[in-house]
């Protein structure tokens, strides 16, 4: 495992091992103990072409706590495919840098600097995929129900975007069905979705416009955005077509009594989650935005630092 592309890209040993790191670096920060300084004298060199509270403070205080450092660039500083090629970026910062972030519009840009990079690459986001999420996002499913996943179901309410591409393949891997419920001509593209089952052919992907179908059987109700960011000028006619699928008290009466309420953040509250869901005793949103911390202290861990989960050495 060099690089941190997309969930499909990363061989399920490696993604055990990133849990099994990541669970255990959280449990000695909650003990109060000081993460062993892996990443002492490495820098991670992080580009941002989109902005993120969450990405930006749980990359640069894993690196912190694991004895590292970070530099922050903000689009206008590197030009990425602009000024300068993804590729001669990649190039620039491995002689310099011990790691590459990017969270960026378009996904080849990615691809094209894990191609020419010597150091690991890792997505933060992209058009395409948001792996990094989706590793806390399955942290905090196995919080909630154990480590082994297999058989649970995971109803994602809304768009089929780059977060629903990540958990669905995600989904595969852990042995979960996955179910998108959206409106007509919103769901995950043919294309994607062949792709998805070409990663993980076991997964059971299922697509419906009906929102309550959906969460009849759900382990957990995942709500995002319905407004990506560079999707701003669709948002009035976004928020028409959505408007049967907001994760409200009424939408969530219909799953089972155990089921979790989970959203990746930002949320328009009132908009695609009600206040009364968002803070309300089954969410699990602000314990998911606290996995970021420990899914990318992990993540940097293994990738960087060579970390192994114990017993796997």
């Amino acid at each position: 495992m060099q690089h941190f592309i997309s969930v499909s890209d990363t061989p399920d040993d490696d993604l055990a091992v990133i849990f099994d790191v990541s669970f255990r670096l959280r449990e000695q920060r909650n003990a109060g103990q000081a993460n062993e300084p892996i990443l002492a004298g490495k820098t991670l060199a992080m580009i941002f072409e989109k902005p993120s509270l969450r990405t930006n403070v749980s990359f640069q205080q894993a690196m912190y706590e694991l004895g590292g450092n970070s530099i922050v660039m903000v689009s206008e500083q590197v030009g990425l495919g602009k000024r300068e090629s993804a590729g001669d970026v990649a190039r620039v910062l491995s002689g310099m840098v011990h790691g590459i972030m990017a969270r960026v519009f378009e996904h080849e840009k990615l691809v094209e600097m894990a191609k020419h990079a010597s150091v690991p690459v890792i997505n933060a986001l992209s058009d395409f995929s948001h792996p990094c999420q989706a590793l806390a996002d399955a942290m905090t499913l196995m919080d909630e129900f154990g480590r082994d996943l297999k058989g649970r179901t995971l109803a994602f309410v809304g768009d089929g975007n780059n977060m629903a591409h990540s958990l669905a393949v995600m989904c595969g891997k852990l042995g979960m069905n996955f179910i998108l419920a959206s409106p007509p001509g919103y769901e995950i593209k043919p294309d994607i979705a062949d792709q998805i089952m070409a990663f993980v052919p076991e997964l059971n992907l299922e697509m419906t416009h009906d929102a309550v179908d959906a969460v009849r059987y759900a382990d957990a109700i995942y709500a995002d955005t319905w407004i990506s960011m560079g999707q701003e000028q669709e948002a009035v006619i976004r928020r028409e077509v959505f408007a049967d699928y907001q994760l409200n008290e009424a939408l969530v009466n219909q799953s089972p009594d155990h089921a979790i309420v989970l959203h990746c953040l930002p949320a328009y509250r009132n908009v695609e989650i009600t206040d009364a869901v968002i803070d309300g005793p089954r969410s699990r949103v602000f314990p998911q935005a606290h996995n970021r911390l420990h899914a990318q202290k992990g993540l940097v861990a293994v990738l960087m630092g060579g970390a192994r989960a114990r017993g796997r050495d």
